[in-house]
């Protein structure tokens, strides 16, 4: 994945402590107050999402599927998460009987509806990079070219498993050698596969130098919004609404159907994509619809400050399906304690 700012103009360390890499769910919207679910939000430490829904339901005494949560949250993190949990006659329990030194129960209301992935406005962090190694100069002209220019919307390593795994486990599944696996694990699969196909044309237009630019055909997403249109000549409009952030260029998100796209635009996607034809298939035969994701995404209050020496504190808003990690490569070369990272649940 090529760098859009030129690379990092330093390393640090990121996740010291779970405490170092802080997230809050932002929903977007409020409870009903009433409704056979309760939306629940917890504050989690070094806590697996996956497995917290299951404690919850075997807490409120349901099967696991009527728990649900919009979207997976670290596990070396304190984070701050949504969960819903169906209780059509059945009793309410005492939420804070759920609370332990890893999971703290802040609110529990009823609602309508189940909490479906993807259903959140976005997250707000705070992260701290201790043993920076960068001058501070440099550090803060690049923190204001991200801030002003925003950072390309690249699919995190994370969605590909450890070594990029899920996506040969994916050619196991799409040509049925994989034998019978759960359908969370079908998910996360064929989410790797499409995830690497829209990385793969958002690496080539970042090649180009266009990644940020409205080209003629291009399909524009709006700002904060999954609505688009189709663009056919660029205009002075056009032109200032994308150097604003307004408007962002997009890339495939690879389904059924033709890509709404024309010209130079169509004309790159198909090449870059040539390749992948067997992906491009399988992605169409399990059912899935041609989409677009954005090819930039703005930060939204990007703030910052050396809370002490070597140590550099980030605060910031990104919508839903963006990842922090993303914003940081472009900014430092970031390692890791040396810890586990297997998902397991905690002992």
């Amino acid at each position: 994945m090529p760098f859009a700012h030129g690379g990092p103009v330093g390393g640090g360390l990121i996740r010291s402590s779970a405490e170092d890499f802080q997230v809050e769910e932002v929903l977007g919207f409020s409870p009903d107050g009433e409704g056979e679910h309760v939306l629940i939000q917890l504050r989690k430490r070094d806590t697996n999402t996956v497995w917290l829904s299951r404690q919850l339901a075997k807490f409120a005494d349901v099967p696991a599927r009527d728990v649900s949560y919009a979207g997976l949250k670290d596990r070396h993190a304190v984070t701050t998460q949504w969960f819903s949990v169906r209780l059509a006659g059945r009793p309410e329990p005492d939420w804070e009987a759920f609370n332990s030194e890893l999971v703290e129960v802040l609110v529990h209301e009823r609602h309508r509806r189940k909490l479906k992935p993807g259903a959140l406005q976005g997250n707000r962090f705070r992260l701290l990079v201790r043993g920076i190694e960068a001058d501070t100069g440099l550090l803060e002209q690049r923190l204001r070219q991200l801030r002003e220019l925003g950072f390309p919307n690249y699919f995190g390593t994370q969605r590909f498993g450890h070594d990029y795994g899920n996506l040969a486990q994916a050619d196991l599944f799409f040509s049925g050698k994989s034998g019978r696996i759960d359908r969370k694990l079908r998910g996360l699969l064929i989410s790797a596969v499409r995830s690497q196909l829209f990385n793969q044309v958002l690496a080539e237009r970042i090649r180009r130098q266009d990644w940020d630019r409205i080209l003629p055909g291009e399909r524009a997403s709006l700002d904060g919004s999954r609505s688009s249109f189709s663009v056919e000549e660029i205009d002075e409009e056009i032109g200032r609404r994308c150097r604003e952030m307004d408007i962002h260029p997009s890339g495939p998100l690879w389904g059924r159907g033709r890509l709404p796209v024309e010209g130079e635009v169509l004309a790159l996607e198909e090449q870059v994509l040539a390749p992948f034809g067997e992906w491009r298939n399988s992605l169409e035969h399990v059912g899935l619809e041609q989409d677009r994701r954005t090819l930039r995404i703005g930060v939204d209050d990007l703030r910052w400050e050396f809370s002490e020496a070597g140590v550099l504190a980030l605060t910031f808003f990104l919508p839903a399906g963006s990842y922090a990690t993303m914003l940081l490569r472009e900014l430092l070369r970031v390692s890791e304690p040396a810890v586990g990272r297997s998902g397991a649940p905690p002992r």
